[in-house]
């Protein structure tokens, strides 16, 4: 994510390109960092663990996990950002759909209702580990049912939490936000930003 002339200025531990795309608006040099998964089911829920501290628990999962990866390859030392995203209804994490038909229930159950998004930011410095939580409400507007079945069609919803993404598509559905519209995203720039700064790290 950098060229010849820019050296990067930290990991991102993310294959997500919304996060990437989001990194390079604010013009910070990065480095995505393929930390390879843990075995097993993707970041399941503890039992007990309420949904805003589940997202909390896996971003810093993942900046944790990366910090040992890159011990255990010797690569170069950089600050490593690593974010979670998750949307919660009615107390309920509602996270990435396995299919078509779960993509579809978890729309009809967003549809007409307001939800929470929390984005959980983790940066990890080399000597310690710093955090943030953005919190957005997110109203969607009620959807047909054969609209919510041709956005499944598109491909869209898969692979994002909630089943789907606000700076695509489903944008239209979206009748009003309370809070970060790039938390949605999958990264709030302000929060992020302020974690780089707490880090010594300079915003362009």
């Amino acid at each position: 994510m950098t060229d010849a002339n820019t050296p990067a200025r930290l990991y991102l531990a993310s294959a997500s390109p919304r996060r990437r795309e989001l990194l390079t608006q604010i013009g910070l040099a990065h480095e995505v960092l393929r930390v390879p998964a843990p075995p097993g089911e993707d970041e399941p829920q503890h039992p007990g663990e309420s949904a805003a501290d589940y997202v909390q628990r896996t971003a810093r999962d993942k900046a944790e996990r990366g910090r040992d990866w890159l011990r255990a390859q010797a690569l170069p030392v950089l600050p490593l950002l690593a974010a979670d995203t998750t949307v919660i209804l009615d107390g309920q994490v509602l996270g990435k759909p396995a299919d078509r038909d779960d993509a579809i229930r978890i729309l009809r159950a967003l549809s007409g209702q307001t939800h929470q998004v929390h984005t959980a930011v983790a940066l990890w410095t080399g000597d310690r580990l710093l955090e943030a939580v953005s919190i957005t409400h997110v109203r969607m507007r009620p959807l047909e049912l054969d609209e919510i079945a041709r956005y499944c069609d598109s491909g869209e919803p898969f692979g994002k939490a909630g089943a789907y993404g606000i700076q695509g598509l489903a944008g239209a559905f979206v009748a009003n936000i309370d809070g970060s519209y790039t938390g949605v995203m999958g990264l709030p720039l302000f929060e992020t930003a302020n974690l780089l700064r707490a880090a010594g790290i300079a915003i362009p």
